[in-house]
């Protein structure tokens, strides 16, 4: 059955088109020009299709989701101003369920029954890019984000040093380099043997992070104890568990799916990894406060990088919220702690309108394309500049080191306060790294 996030996500749709307008305040995008819902029916539709995974193991990056789409349909209710003519927006969403063929059915739904005019979608590879080879292979522009861009790129087929085989699909994300950043930064602060264990999976994200990221830890002067992939979802961990406490590694990262993570770290303590560890850095775990509340005491002082906070200064031209007002808008309607997926999620709204404005004629499949090539505009995580990204199709973002530790005051447990801010000094520092164990 075809479900939507408004019949999925009561805490979201609980908040009227008012509510959502009082939240998000007066300022308003220049492009963006509402005009009132009685006249919005009379305007030609831009369709938009929205797709990330908000149920299943994966359901932590879609969590946000709902509270995006409503503020941005709330915005844009009256019609928007796109290419210098006025058109009411319909935003299409679907949940992936976490299920990578579930993704690409959803996404050919999209194209060949709603007639979208464009893709949005984001939140790992197992989301995003069987929606972008969907969209490839439809003719259909596609703006996706929250994959690390080797996952993305390489993962469907870019070879590096030649042209690219993408022409509708589009990706702005942080890569190998940024995490190399981010990690080098974080990690100096506390004294370690320089000997780092490795959870890397047989999957897309495992396979890019192996062959990109792990050189540039060596060069950096880290050793590198990898045990070999292992398949999503494994269950006994104990291989990797005494490869790393032979080898004696004081540092930890890792791709590993949260529900493995879980697996993995609570057999660590078991098996008295846990104890030798300093730092504790996995990506794709620990992005989230449900990630860390799963694992109680063990979860306290993991690290990761944050690909947005309300540390961040950067304002949605969509919704005109950014850094703490957009968290504080987040808590008020849902009742939640706010996640680095609100910010991203909310980036990729706003790059995703900059494309259909500065296309210059929005229903024009190709003109959104060659918008989104040379596309280079500030979002709700900074900037997002295609024409000097790394590769074709490719924009970068940043990453700061952030850690979780106990919140000494507000409604929730948890901070999540940045650490480092070497990808982007803009970003404030809020504390220092804590050692692990």
């Amino acid at each position: 059955m075809q479900t939507r996030d408004r019949k999925t996500h009561p805490a979201a749709d609980a908040q009227s088109r008012r509510d959502f307008i009082a939240l998000v305040g007066a300022g308003l995008g220049a492009a963006l020009l509402p005009l009132g819902t009685a006249h919005a029916a009379n305007l030609p539709t831009i369709k938009i299709g929205f797709i990330s995974p908000l149920t299943g193991p994966l359901a932590g990056f879609g969590e946000a989701d709902p509270f995006v789409l409503g503020l941005t349909r709330a915005k844009t209710a009256g019609g928007v101003k796109l290419g210098g003519t006025t058109y009411a927006v319909q935003i299409v969403s679907r949940d992936t369920q976490s299920d990578p063929a579930r993704a690409a059915q959803m996404a050919n739904q999209l194209i060949n029954d709603d007639k979208i005019d464009l893709m949005l979608t984001t939140s790992t590879p197992e989301v995003v890019n069987p929606v972008s080879d969907a969209c490839e292979a439809a003719g259909v522009p596609c703006l996706s984000t929250i994959v690390p861009w080797e996952s993305w790129y390489f993962g469907r087929g870019g070879k590096p040093g030649q042209p690219s085989p993408f022409k509708w699909t589009y990706h702005f994300c942080f890569g190998t380099e940024q995490f190399a950043d981010m990690y080098l930064s974080s990690w100096s602060h506390v004294q370690t043997n320089r000997k780092v264990g490795v959870l890397y999976p047989n999957d897309a994200d495992g396979n890019a992070v192996r062959a990109h990221l792990a050189p540039l830890l060596e060069k950096a002067g880290y050793t590198i104890v990898d045990p070999g992939a292992y398949q999503d979802g494994t269950t006994d961990f104990s291989s990797q568990i005494a490869r790393f406490k032979s080898a004696g590694i004081e540092v930890l990262t890792g791709v590993p799916l949260p529900p493995d993570y879980i697996t993995f770290l609570r057999q660590a303590a078991q098996q008295g990894l846990a104890r030798q560890l300093k730092i504790n850095f996995p990506a794709k775990f620990g992005l989230f406060p449900s990630d860390i509340e799963a694992l109680g005491g063990l979860g306290l002082r993991i690290g990761s990088g944050a690909y947005w906070s309300p540390a961040y200064p950067y304002v949605s031209p969509v919704t005109g919220l950014g850094g703490a007002r957009l968290a504080e808008a987040y808590t008020k309607a849902t009742g939640r702690q706010w996640t680095q997926q609100l910010g991203a999620s909310m980036s990729l709204i706003d790059a995703g309108f900059a494309a259909l404005d500065r296309s210059g004629a929005p229903k024009d499949k190709a003109a959104v394309a060659e918008a989104m090539r040379v596309l280079d505009v500030v979002t709700t995580v900074g900037r997002v500049n295609f024409p000097k990204g790394p590769v074709p199709n490719v924009a970068t973002t940043v990453l700061i080191g952030s850690q979780w530790v106990p919140a000494r005051s507000g409604p929730f447990k948890l901070a999540y306060p940045t650490i480092e801010h070497a990808e982007d000094p803009k970003v404030p520092i809020e504390a220092k790294l804590l050692r692990y164990a």
